[in-house]
């Protein structure tokens, strides 16, 4: 299964990159605090969580402005509608009008949201992990400390907030997920993202959802307690409220599997056929460990006694097993499964 990436453009200017994956009728994904379209394919147990919700879907995902593949806005304000304008410039690229929603952390509010102010458009609307109401997420002085520090010690707060969202992640998968979020965003980006996080407030819509709605949070979430879940199911008419086990916030960190099917039985799909993630062949994952560090192909062949052009190949055959489109999806594999396959 492959994504392909396209390009909307917001009404504040930005070029807003979406990705598209699997067949059928369309499932609009809107991402929590940061994201990057190549780097989330590259990581084994994300894209297999992303590959489970495209397998009779036409699955849409999209980072927002100045966040991964994205260009920032004119404006570098971020809020409740600056983020519904994302959506909008991709729904309007992607020509379609009616859609299954689903939106995990921050992002299900996001979607909470336009449920509420477009019930038309929403066939049936999926939230995990959400909250409506920002303030209560976390006591105002955690707040300020973990703004302050995503804003002066970027690398720092990547690795923290790193163990907050996914404890249950073995050694390389957390490695890849800290460095992910740096490439990502900026800190300052990160940091006026997270605010907007910490102030959206959609309590007042949830009462104009109209579209059958699946709210699923797990039992103890550390990033998002499981109370703002419930608060969010209990404000939305008929929502049916699903608590799963584990800690990690992130979807598809520990046991994936109870969300993936929740969400598949309420979207009604059948049960996955679990495929195997594509994998490389020893040559190929030494290629992949210099790649990297960082080597160029005249060093890779360098490194291996091969002509670079031998180099440049095996490269390119890493990048077509992989479905990947870049050198930096191949060193993000890497750093994720160690250079296991």
């Amino acid at each position: 299964m492959g994504q392909r990436v396209g390009h909307a453009v917001s009404p504040g200017g930005a070029r807003v990159a979406y990705a598209v994956s699997g067949a059928g009728p369309p499932l609009v994904y809107v991402n929590g605090w940061l994201s990057h379209l190549e780097l989330s394919w590259a990581l084994p147990a994300e894209r297999g969580f992303y590959e489970a919700l495209s397998e009779g879907r036409r699955l849409i995902r999209y980072d927002k402005p100045g966040c991964g593949l994205s260009t920032p806005a004119a404006s570098p304000e971020h809020s409740l509608a600056h983020e519904l304008d994302a959506l909008r410039a991709v729904l309007d690229a992607t020509g379609i009008d009616q859609f299954d929603l689903m939106g995990i952390s921050s992002g299900a509010a996001v979607a909470a949201a336009w449920a509420a102010q477009h019930p038309a458009s929403v066939s049936k609307l999926v939230l995990y992990g959400g909250w409506a109401y920002g303030p209560d997420v976390a006591s105002p002085e955690i707040q300020t400390h973990v703004l302050g520090l995503v804003r002066q010690h970027w690398g720092l707060a990547s690795g923290l907030l790193g163990d907050v969202f996914a404890p249950d992640a073995d050694g390389p998968t957390r490695a890849a997920f800290t460095r992910y979020q740096r490439e990502a965003a900026s800190a300052e980006t990160a940091a006026a993202m997270l605010l907007t996080a910490y102030r959206i407030d959609v309590l007042d819509l949830l009462g104009g959802i109209a579209a059958p709605t699946l709210v699923v949070h797990r039992e103890r979430d550390r990033a998002a307690p499981i109370e703002q879940g419930r608060r969010l199911a209990d404000g939305i008419p008929d929502a049916r409220f699903v608590v799963i086990p584990g800690r990690s916030h992130l979807p598809y960190v520990g046991d994936a599997e109870p969300l993936i099917r929740e969400i598949r039985r309420f979207l009604g799909l059948p049960i996955r056929r679990r495929g195997a993630l594509p994998s490389l062949t020893a040559r190929q994952r030494e290629v992949a460990g210099l790649i990297a560090a960082g080597c160029t192909n005249r060093e890779i062949g360098e490194r291996l006694g091969i002509a670079e052009r031998s180099a440049e190949a095996h490269v390119e055959r890493i990048r077509l097993r992989m479905d990947f489109r870049s050198r930096s999806q191949i060193a993000a594999w890497y750093v994720a499964t160690g250079g296991a396959n």
